[in-house]
């Protein structure tokens, strides 16, 4: 007689400000059934300072080419793209309105929807007000602003942090990140072949040596 099929957790670290998020929401649909999958809203911004980096908005040239991959990317795979009128933006209360709507799919799937499929303003309040009616959200004013919520949010960010996690979106599978939604089949990989990270050359990797640091170079 055949066991139960073990259960195996995977995190999905996600800020609602990154248009990648968006590209690799649908791709969670692909996960095999034995996945038990858990909806991570995170303050990339936090991350960023954790690990000193900028943003790629922070560096013209890169903000530059990060919209116009996006866009290209969304062509590729299908997907209708529409900027929000700004960006990036401020997404706490989208982020913590996708928390205080339970933080699955359906809640993230909806803000990010909104934010860069129909292109809406996610630092507007009455955006927020109408996502939170749809994810039936009573008084979002009050739910947003209560200090459980806030508090699981800065508890997700440290939660990332402390798994290594320094972009997003990320996949977490026990000791492995998967940043990107570019990731996202090497994930699947490693999901149906665990030994795929595990050969010599890719322990190898782990400890490379560093031959120069950027403070040293001059």
């Amino acid at each position: 007689m055949s066991g139960a099929v073990a259960r195996v957790p995977v995190s999905w670290v996600f800020d609602v400000i990154s248009p990648f998020a968006y590209l690799a929401l649908p791709r969670l649909a692909e996960l095999p059934p034995q996945v038990e999958l858990r909806i991570v809203p995170v303050l990339l911004a936090a991350l960023l300072d954790q690990f000193g980096q900028r943003g790629p908005a922070e560096i013209p040239s890169k903000r530059r080419f990060t919209y116009r991959f996006v866009l290209w990317r969304a062509r590729r795979l299908g997907l209708p793209l529409r900027m929000p009128p700004a960006h990036p933006f401020n997404p706490l209360a989208a982020l913590r309105l996708v928390i205080a709507a339970g933080s699955d799919v359906r809640a993230a799937g909806t803000v990010l929807q909104a934010a860069f499929r129909d292109g809406r303003d996610l630092s507007d309040a009455a955006v927020i007000a109408d996502l939170a009616a749809q994810l039936e959200v009573r008084d979002p004013q009050g739910a947003l602003a209560d200090p459980v919520l806030k508090q699981r949010l800065r508890e997700n960010t440290q939660w990332a942090a402390a798994q290594g996690v320094f972009g997003v979106p990320t996949l977490v599978i026990g000791p492995e990140l998967f940043w990107g939604h570019d990731a996202f089949d090497m994930a699947l990989d490693y999901l149906t072949r665990p030994e795929s990270l595990a050969d010599a050359e890719m322990r190898a990797l782990d400890t490379l040596p560093l031959g120069a640091t950027r403070s040293a170079a001059k």
